[in-house]
């Protein structure tokens, strides 16, 4: 049995930190960044000395919780191959959970600018593929370029920001995504 201990530990330390950031995410949809780590443990179920044992502080959780959602998008863009017309709703997406979590944009942005833009630059890899698809099948704009999807970010972000009432903000920026991805994608007649 002595050999089995420490797998049981690994097990049970990979679904700590597997916990920690799904309640990190969570947190960050609804919280103000600054009140994060208490309720990340409590939500977790885990104690605080557990949470910082993983995650030694907010930038180390900052880093997993969108390598956790980078690796989701990846995913996501990956299981499209063949699926151009599904380009759309992938933009759309990415797009909604940008606005849903205001409070992971506001700890990205105390990354410094090196770390953001190596995130970024992944962000835009994994659409790049989706988007090369939907342009040729004329599902978007032809002139649609990755760097593109950097403005429409901004964009969402710039409104999403307008407001400190985060219902109506939200609202102006699930208006906004739908203005904008009516003007880079193109409707296919049935």
């Amino acid at each position: 049995m002595l050999y089995g201990t420490p797998t049981a530990r690994r097990r049970d330390a990979q679904r700590n930190r597997a916990a920690i950031v799904m309640a990190a995410s969570e947190v960050l949809t609804e919280a103000d960044p600054v009140s994060l780590m208490p309720e990340i443990a409590r939500r977790a179920g885990v104690g605080q000395a557990t949470l910082y044992r993983h995650f030694p502080d907010r930038h180390a959780l900052t880093v997993a919780v969108l390598d956790h959602h980078l690796d989701r998008l990846e995913q996501a863009a990956a299981d499209l191959t063949g699926h151009a017309e599904h380009f759309r709703h992938l933009l759309r997406s990415v797009l909604h959970t940008q606005i849903a979590m205001r409070g992971l944009v506001v700890l990205i942005r105390r990354l410094d600018s090196a770390t953001q833009n190596r995130y970024l630059q992944r962000a835009l890899t994994a659409l790049g593929g989706p988007l090369r698809r939907a342009r040729e099948s004329g599902l978007v704009r032809t002139d649609l370029v990755p760097d593109d999807l950097i403005l429409l970010f901004t964009m969402v972000q710039g409104v999403a920001e307008a407001t400190a009432d985060a219902a109506a903000a939200r609202a102006a920026a699930d208006r906004a995504v739908d203005l904008m991805l009516d003007g880079v994608c193109r409707v296919v007649p049935d």
